[in-house]
């Protein structure tokens, strides 16, 4: 039989588990500091794993709502039917596998104060540091007549899966002849150059299958990244087929009128056959709930560290933040969801290491055999990235052999980038 203890020890016993309980989160789990991942992209999904490789004592948790995940870059190619859906899918098994946690659930709220995320089932998850990495979302307040309801008749494809695969079968049932609008918002926008390489590769069907049909390019911007090599480009292979009305002639979309298919513009409405429309986007809704984003509806950070300017102990990587000059990537959301990683294992485990240098890169595939790329290093610049050296991009008088080549590039890159995040 166990002593009995007397009632003083007992109470002795109380106040020092009400003090543990009292004391911060990081003292109380030195050995086991947790650590919450919210969003299981890119950036979030190689966060997570570099958490437990940097240090295989922290407690790592992989809150996603889905359980694959379905890529946007490259999915361009699916549009045009030059890829399979299920070519751009990945689940969490092998992320599991190297001891991370991995939650399958929307996150609905986080309590900062109380360091607690609540999940879609009502559980909550406490964590000693929270990184969010939710993506985008689509900003449906944005062009009037257009919502989500909206968005299953005039698709934005913004968001790779279903969207995209709605958009591929409006496309394949359009009569020869017909045309395609593209919308394309003003930055900051995820991928800048995606809605010209999809412009592109749509181009690239219809002339393979649809010869007499157009794309019509409504942009909300009077210049774009590589512009130049988009429409040399389009000279070279769609000449008459790509048609760009930039913001100062009018193409900027401010409306749409669903059961028209009509799409507004400043100077003038058009009603295509097909209407791809792209709205201004946000930090997906769980930055709102934990109050990381804004005004702007993105999420203000020390470019340094990935930390909140709003709210302690969380961390904000990938296309929600306000980054300045680093893009909105697959690439750059995974170089910086290392480098959090690292600033959080050495805040938490005391390891002297520095973050790894922030790269990206990203592809343009203009035809099956036809691409360019752009590079760029990143360092922090107060709030924000700025570049570090002159990014690298495809000169414009490459070959043709070149510009095959680099088509080969990306196929490598997109296999080591999804390796890298998803094991």
């Amino acid at each position: 039989m166990p002593p009995q203890r007397t009632r003083r020890e007992v109470s002795g016993l109380i106040a020092a588990s009400a003090a543990l309980l009292a004391a911060p989160a990081v003292l109380r789990a030195q050995t086991a500091a947790r650590v919450i991942v919210i969003g299981g992209g890119f950036g979030g999904a190689s966060c997570a794993r570099a958490l437990r490789q940097a240090d295989s004592k922290l407690d790592v948790t992989l809150v996603e709502a889905n359980t694959t995940f379905t890529s946007c870059p490259l999915s361009n190619e699916v549009i045009a039917g030059l890829r399979d859906i299920g070519a751009q899918q990945f689940g969490y098994d092998k992320i599991a596998a190297e001891g991370v946690r991995v939650v399958l659930q929307a996150a609905t709220a986080i309590d900062a104060q109380a360091h607690k995320v609540t999940l879609a089932d009502g559980s909550t998850l406490p964590y000693d540091r929270l990184v969010l990495a939710p993506g985008i979302d689509i900003d449906f307040t944005a062009l009037q007549g257009y919502d989500e309801a909206a968005s299953t008749v005039m698709p934005h494809a913004y968001k790779a899966g279903e969207q995209t695969l709605l958009l591929r079968k409006q496309i394949e049932a359009m009569p020869d002849g017909g045309t395609v609008a593209i919308a394309v918002p003003a930055n900051p926008s995820r991928c800048p150059p995606a809605p010209y390489e999809r412009a592109s590769l749509i181009a690239h069907y219809l002339k393979t299958h649809k010869p007499k049909s157009k794309v019509l390019v409504l942009d909300a911007k009077d210049n774009f990244s590589q512009q130049r090599l988009f429409e040399q480009a389009w000279k070279q292979l769609y000449d008459g087929m790509i048609e760009h009305i930039p913001l100062s002639q009018g193409g900027r979309v401010t409306g749409v009128e669903v059961a028209t298919r009509t799409v507004i513009t400043e100077f003038g409405n058009y009603t295509p056959d097909v209407a791809n429309i792209i709205p201004p986007q946000k930090a997906g809704r769980i930055a709102a709930l934990a109050g990381a984003a804004d005004r702007t509806g993105w999420c203000p950070i020390d470019a340094a560290t990935f930390a909140s300017k709003l709210v302690p102990d969380i961390h904000v990587i990938g296309d929600a933040c306000l980054g300045g000059g680093i893009p909105k990537s697959a690439g750059a959301a995974q170089a910086q969801g290392k480098a959090c990683a690292a600033v959080i294992a050495r805040d938490l485990g005391g390891r002297s290491s520095e973050p790894p240098p922030l790269t990206g890169v990203c592809y343009s595939i203009v035809a099956p055999d036809y691409a360019f790329s752009l590079a760029g290093v990143y360092q922090p610049k107060g709030d924000l990235f700025a570049e570090a050296e002159g990014g690298r991009s495809s000169a414009v008088d490459a070959s043709r052999e070149t510009r095959a080549t680099e088509v080969e590039a990306a196929t490598t890159w997109f296999k080591a980038l999804t390796h890298d995040a998803f094991g």
